[in-house]
This record gives structure tokens, sequence and C-alpha cells, in this order.
């Protein structure tokens, strides 16, 4: 897979670290687990979107873009990673926040990412829940043109295949630490949302040679759905990179069982999950994401489903600055 022929530019620290826990291993009694240090790619305090922009924005710089159009829920990390990217770049930025969030607060509406997104001057504008943004982005773009701008659009999450490279460029960096530090790995793990980090990851690592499993934790919709997103950006992405076929049906497998009552709602197992992390490890994990992802795993391993033998990499997406918006509903006890 040669990534080299894409148009890209440099936005991440990378490669990210690959951790042991072994605070977290003890205290749970079962497998080895390691931590893919994403939430260290440095744009704007980080995360797994920063992999995805560089090649985003590689594309739009290639075709003469004064404008990225982006959107979406209002805590979401991409959006204030995609700000950030556009100040570094020189670009203007529109956003469009979805409210997916019931009966949000003050302090959600306002704090953590929003409070980011104005810091970094985007343009945001609000939308209800459920709004067509193929429509709306549409109008935004035409609006840009009208203006004598040049609009780039990214879609939520940068989950497209031009985004997803930069999860199929960090499924070869797995492979190659897995290579370095001399591990046996059993299990990848990381939350599935918008499809693009997980679908990415799976063509990397089939691409690169390994049949490792990948288990996505859903925080959006059911199963049946997830997977089959997922599924239809990997087969996507593995025929942009040249690898036609490289991802199987069977290889997309998303747990939605930890998602709660909806998007971004929080749950009492992601609580204890991110209090867990933040004590035992010192590292802190958003409450949409990671956190919900987490809380899959500590249930696997409570429940038996990976064995004590096992060696685990859990891949951290960042989103620290989410924990902010949330810090009238997490409980500290």
């Amino acid at each position: 897979m040669q990534l080299s022929r894409f148009p890209r530019v440099s936005l991440a620290h990378l490669p990210t670290p690959l951790e042991h826990m072994p605070r977290l291993s003890d205290h749970l009694g079962g497998p080895q687990i390691y931590v893919k240090r994403d939430d260290c790619t440095g744009l704007a305090t980080g995360g797994n979107k920063t992999r995805k922009l560089e090649f985003s924005m590689g594309q739009a710089l290639q075709r003469g873009a004064d404008t990225i159009i982006t959107v979406g829920a209002v805590q979401s990390n991409h959006v204030r990673q995609t700000a950030a990217a556009a100040c570094k770049l020189g670009l203007k930025c529109e956003v469009l926040l979805e409210h997916r969030v019931k009966q949000p607060s003050d302090l959600y509406r306002n704090s953590g990412n929003v409070f980011l997104d104005r810091i970094f001057g985007a343009n945001l504008r609000e939308y209800d829940k459920g709004t067509d943004f193929d429509v709306a982005i549409a109008e935004v773009a035409d609006e840009v043109a009208t203006a004598g701008g040049k609009p780039y659009i990214i879609p939520g999450g940068a989950s497209n295949p031009v985004g997803a490279l930069g999860y199929v460029s960090c499924g070869l960096e797995l492979l190659q630490q897995f290579s370095d530090q001399r591990l046996n790995v059993d299990h990848i793990i990381t939350a599935t949302g918008s499809a693009g980090t997980h679908a990415g990851l799976a063509v990397g690592i089939r691409g690169g040679g390994s049949d490792l499993p990948i288990l996505g934790i859903g925080v959006n919709v059911p199963q049946e759905e997830q997977e089959k997103r997922v599924y239809g950006l990997a087969r996507e992405t593995a025929e942009l990179v040249g690898t036609p076929g490289a991802v199987a049906r069977d290889d997309i497998i998303a747990d939605c069982s930890y998602i709660g009552a909806g998007y971004g709602e929080p749950t009492a197992s992601m609580n204890e999950a991110v209090l867990m992390l933040a004590r035992l490890e010192g590292l802190l994990f958003d409450p949409v994401y990671s956190g919900k992802a987490l809380a899959g795993m500590i249930d696997y391993i409570r429940t038996g489903r990976f064995s004590d033998a096992d060696t685990i990499v859990f891949l951290h997406t960042g989103g620290v600055a989410g924990l902010f918006a949330y810090a009238d509903t997490l409980r500290l006890d």
C-alpha cells in the first residue's frame, strides 16, 4: 500500500506511543492491556481525527480550497480538530453543529469542544437533530462559492475513503510497533462511530498481512447498521489503496451494547471506566467515544470473553476536551 501517492499535510505527532497499562491489567486480573495513544497526535489537544485530516486537508489544498465545510455533533472532537487544522493551514472553516443530546445543559452547549471551536474562529451554525445534512452542507457550499470562495467538504468524522487513509496508516504503524516491541497481540479494541477509524484500521491491519481481530464498540447506532457502515467504507478504502477484497465481512465486528440511552448520553459503566483509567493510570478518556469503548472492554474482561493470557491493545481516540462539557453529569465519587 503506497500511501505516499496521496496528497497529505503534516498535522500529527507520529508515531503515537504504544504503552502498557500495568495497574489496569492487575486491577482487572485478566489480559495484559496496552493503549495506543492517539490522544497524543498533538493538534488542539489531539485525537484520532488528526490522522484523517492529514489526508483530507491534503486533498483540499491540492484542489485549491480556501474554505473547509464540515459537520458534527455539538461536542464534536472532529469539528474541534478540523477548526484547528484550518487555522494552521490558513483556511476558513464553516461548521454545521447538530443537536443530538436531549436537554443539553448550558455547560454542554458552550464549554469543552465548542469553546475551542470558537477560540479557533470557526463559524458555527446550529441545526436540529435529524437535519438532512447533505442538503444543508450543499447550501453552505453554494453560499461560500457565491461569495467567491472555494469550498471543500469534509464529512462528519472525516469518515470517507480519503479520511480513512489516516487509519490505514495507523494500522501499519501498529504492526510495526508490535514487531519492534515483540508483542504478540490477540485483540485490538476501538470505539466505532462515523466508521472511518474502524474501517481504515481494518484495511491497514489486513493489508499489512495480519488477521488480528478488531473489536469495535459502538457509540451511536445498532450493530447491524454500524457493521454495514464500517464494512462499506472499508471496501471503498481498500479499493482506493489498491488492495480490493482485503477486508472480509466477517472481519467487521461492532458490539453496540454499551451505547445506553443514545449518542453522547452518559452511562454508569462509562463513568466507572473513565474514573478507573484516571485513578489507576493517570489517563483521561472522553465520555462519548473512548469512555464507552473502555466500558465495553472492561465488561468483556470481567465476563471472561477474553482469556487471562491475552494481550489487548486499546485505541485511545482522544476527545479529552469533551470531559469539561460533562462536568455536571459525571459522578466523581
